[in-house]
């Protein structure tokens, strides 16, 4: 066989590992990235949590003996309102503004995990909890998610998400002319990353709350492929199918390095024993975190499931919750 042919046929295969490579890493970005408006489909097909709000809301979703640990009646929060607010870079966002009974009372921002929304009962749960405990609320759907503006139905790893976060600080400082110091954050899994990042980009966040978040986007995802049955050197593929469909660069930003910007501010670091979001993501947050608070530990709450902390241990969390934001932003 002459040279010629040899080269073409080493090009024509390399030109097919390359098309089963795009192949592969487009199908994971497309699974991995891919979130669902108004809190996704229930198995009847229609929208979950379609009828709760802060003022009646169940545990839909929830394993009954988790339920079973929480009177939820007692968390419902009556006066609540509708508001429409704007990210960072312009989009619209759906979120409900929940007052406490004094004025000058502390906020906290609240943001949600992937394929959720405000409606979710793990969300409504801890914000009962602070709301009984005199905070004000406000709970924000993240773009693309919940009833807030859809650009691509994909989530981007808090990397654009964080932007919403920051968009709800703002207009509680505008709207409600709300210092800085009274404000504070709570996140949930994408919610909780989204919301490190933000307290990062913005020096005057006074306090943030993360509850499952991930450290490491690369991380989450090389555990998400190799979850799938898929070799994790698909990464960087997916990786770029994300900047080529979506725009968005997903290693812009990463929460564990955005904790050395938050420094010795108030960061609480929560996190379920029996998640299938592996513990070291919090245990890499906290290692970071305890650079800047010597000794600082993660709260690592034992049998929880992914978001469920709060229903696994319901006293505890409530307790620690308004502990820690009295401790951040004023009785």
């Amino acid at each position: 066989m002459s040279r010629r042919w040899i080269l073409r046929l080493l090009a024509f295969g390399a030109a097919l590992v390359l098309l089963a490579y795009g192949g592969a890493s487009w199908k994971l970005f497309d699974l991995i990235s891919r979130v669902d408006a108004h809190c996704g489909l229930a198995d009847d097909g229609s929208p979950r949590f379609a009828a709760y709000t802060p003022a009646a809301f169940g545990t839909s979703g929830l394993p009954p003996k988790v339920a079973a640990n929480v009177d939820i009646g007692a968390y419902a929060m009556p006066v609540y309102e509708d508001v429409a607010i704007t990210s960072r870079d312009g989009l619209g966002l759906a979120a409900w503004w929940i007052p406490a009974d004094r004025p000058d009372a502390p906020v906290v921002v609240m943001a949600h995990g992937a394929g959720s929304c405000r409606r979710d009962p793990v969300m409504l749960l801890p914000a009962g909890m602070l709301h009984r405990n005199g905070f004000a609320v406000l709970m924000v759907d993240l773009r693309n998610q919940g009833d807030s503006t859809v650009t691509d139905a994909r989530f981007a790893g808090g990397t654009r998400e964080y932007l919403d976060v920051l968009g709800a600080w703002d207009w509680l400082q505008s709207a409600q002319g709300l210092p800085a110091s009274r404000i504070g954050l709570m996140g949930e899994s994408l919610g909780a990353s989204s919301a490190i990042i933000a307290m990062g980009e913005e020096p005057t966040v006074a306090a943030m709350w993360a509850d499952s978040g991930f450290a490491d986007l690369g991380v989450l995802f090389d555990g998400l492929i190799a979850g799938r049955g898929f070799p994790t050197w698909l990464r960087p593929g997916v990786i770029a199918w994300a900047k080529i469909i979506a725009n968005d660069d997903l290693t812009a930003r990463s929460p564990v390095d955005e904790v050395e910007k938050i420094g010795a501010r108030p960061l609480a670091i929560v996190h379920g024993l029996a998640d299938g979001l592996d513990v070291h993501h919090a245990k890499d947050l906290a290692a970071a975190h305890a650079t800047f608070v010597p000794g600082y530990e993660p709260w690592l709450v034992p049998r929880a499931l992914h978001l469920q902390a709060a229903f696994a241990a319901p006293a505890e969390y409530e307790r620690r919750i308004v502990a820690f934001f009295r401790a951040g932003l004023g009785a």
